[in-house]
């Protein structure tokens, strides 16, 4: 059984569906995932990015294409009320809770079904007591330990959400989860030096 890592923010809505998809996208092959929770700012920040939501038309054909995706693999998504909206208290939960898919799955619902705003007190409140964590979300610990691994992602070299990692490789994105499945399954692609000759083209222009 191979083991893939998973680093998620839910504030992003393609992690939302890649985690809806993957059960289907991998049926048939063998494997563990580790949920592993990362600040999307914080990469952003690493490598000197904007995100989509801060960028208006990427924004708007951001929420179009999201939108089309769910309708398409019969996946629930609304928009939630605000957004970009801040991803801390429910990334500390999973932390809190211990990140399992039953876990990540009520918080990417919480944020990405009904339409409702994700930081409400209420409802932060709600879910939290309905998942019970073993340790305190606001505690030092549990935020010291989702600053280390966002650090840890960035400095392996991951610059989004959804990554996966399997065997020393990333994937990142949504539409990486074929490309996935092709590895796990050791496709003739990736029993090949492919992977390491497909990255090595020198840049033709730098932008200053």
């Amino acid at each position: 059984m191979q083991r893939i890592v998973f680093h998620f923010d839910v504030v992003s809505p393609f992690a939302y569906l890649a985690f809806e998809r993957l059960p289907q996208v991998l049926q048939g092959c063998s494997y563990e995932v580790d949920y592993r929770p990362v600040l999307f700012a914080g990469l952003l920040q690493h490598w000197g990015q904007k995100g989509p939501a801060e960028i208006e038309p990427k924004r708007a054909w951001t929420f179009r294409h999201v939108h089309w995706l769910a309708a398409q693999h019969g996946i629930t998504l609304h928009t939630p009320a605000v957004h970009p909206f801040n991803p801390l208290p429910l990334l500390r939960l999973a932390l809190a809770c211990g990140p399992n898919r039953r876990v990540v799955e009520a918080l990417f619902r919480h944020a990405w079904v009904g339409g409702l705003d994700a930081q409400d007190p209420q409802r932060l409140a709600e879910v939290t007591a309905r998942l019970a964590p073993a340790r305190d979300p606001a505690g030092e610990a549990v935020k010291g330990e989702l600053r280390r691994l966002t650090e840890q992602a960035a400095a392996a070299g991951l610059f989004g959400v959804p990554s996966f990692a399997l065997a020393g490789r990333h994937f990142w994105g949504l539409d990486a989860l074929p490309m996935l499945r092709d590895a796990l399954l050791d496709g003739p692609w990736f029993v090949r030096p492919d992977w390491d000759a497909a990255a090595v083209a020198p840049p033709g222009v730098v932008r200053r």
